[in-house]
């Protein structure tokens, strides 16, 4: 099957900060990151530049086809480096825009990026709009005014929530307000809930079911990340998954990696390979959520054909 990543990462440099606190490379893929040491990469990714090269000796290695590029804060804003990567390699990357959404008049910004610079989809970390200075809702109107533009530029909405239902209400007001958007929502709803299994909290089930509206769709950006504790083959992970279909249908749901942090502890195959090897999704489920959902959702032609090469270990 065509393997689509519906949730990764690539910068150039990182080196930012938010809610006041430093996050910058150090060597051997670490980072002082929000006030700790942390090993933010790979220790073989020696520079702290997380490239789209290395992303793609990952992608063939592990067969797959291309791959959805979100932001977040923590890593900087990264389009002008985004630019590069889609012009470069534009069958195998969807790279989305970000604006300074915690800076009033980020409008402007955002305006230009997809005007002037033609990105297609924008990327909002909604779970770090409230900082220890300012809490920017979705609802707020110059937030409102850019879903509108995307609207009628067909720009897509990639967006983590805050944990359980906290925007929720936000999101629903945005999603009437633009009934034509197309929103893609990460991290499976933030699954990983703290004290009750997702599929007992209604909360997070209130955030996998905006999914039920037409445009909405829901990937699983990091969700070996969100079950780490637990580790391979991830069954509770599966069980999410699988909940989750059970309230919007399969053919709502992404698979994403959020690539490279999650290979810190795995490999980039094994971010996907423990749906591959689920008894609890059928064939045709697993080919929905690891390609054809995210292929039909984000528009991509035809797909890169990645030959299995054998390991010296085999």
């Amino acid at each position: 099957m065509n393997i689509i990543d519906a949730h990764s990462h690539l910068w150039y440099t990182q080196d930012t900060s938010w809610n006041g606190k430093r996050i910058s490379p150090l060597p051997n893929g670490r980072c002082m990151f929000l006030g700790e040491e942390r090993q933010m990469l790979p220790p073989f990714m020696i520079d702290g530049h997380n490239t789209a090269e290395v992303f793609l000796s990952n992608m063939d290695y592990a067969q797959v086809s291309a791959a959805v590029v979100v932001q977040e804060f923590i890593d900087g804003l990264q389009n002008d480096y985004l630019k590069e990567v889609v012009g470069k390699y534009p069958d195998r990357f969807f790279v989305c825009g970000m604006a300074d959404y915690l800076t009033p008049g980020f409008h402007t910004q955002a305006e230009s990026l997809i005007i002037e610079d033609g990105f297609r989809g924008m990327a909002i970390p909604g779970h770090r709009l409230k900082t220890d200075k300012v809490h920017v809702h979705l609802t707020d109107d110059e937030m409102m005014s850019l879903f509108k533009l995307m609207e009628t530029k067909d720009v897509i909405l990639s967006i983590t929530l805050a944990d359980g239902d906290e925007q929720v209400a936000e999101l629903k007001e945005v999603i009437a307000e633009c009934p034509l958007l197309k929103v893609a929502i990460g991290h499976l709803g933030m699954a990983d809930q703290p004290l009750t299994p997702p599929w007992e909290n209604q909360s997070w089930r209130e955030q996998i079911m905006l999914a039920r509206n037409e445009n909405v769709m829901v990937e699983t950006g990091g969700i070996t990340w969100l079950y780490n504790s637990e580790f391979y083959p991830f069954p509770s992970a599966i069980r999410a998954i699988r909940e989750a279909a059970d309230l919007v249908g399969m053919d709502k749901l992404m698979w994403g990696s959020d690539y490279p942090r999650t290979i810190t502890a795995i490999t980039y195959r094994m971010s996907y390979d423990f749906i591959t090897k689920s008894a609890e999704l059928n064939d045709m489920e697993k080919q929905q959520l690891l390609g054809d959902n995210a292929r039909r959702f984000y528009g991509f032609g035809e797909l890169k054909a990645l030959p299995y090469i054998k390991n010296m270990s085999e």
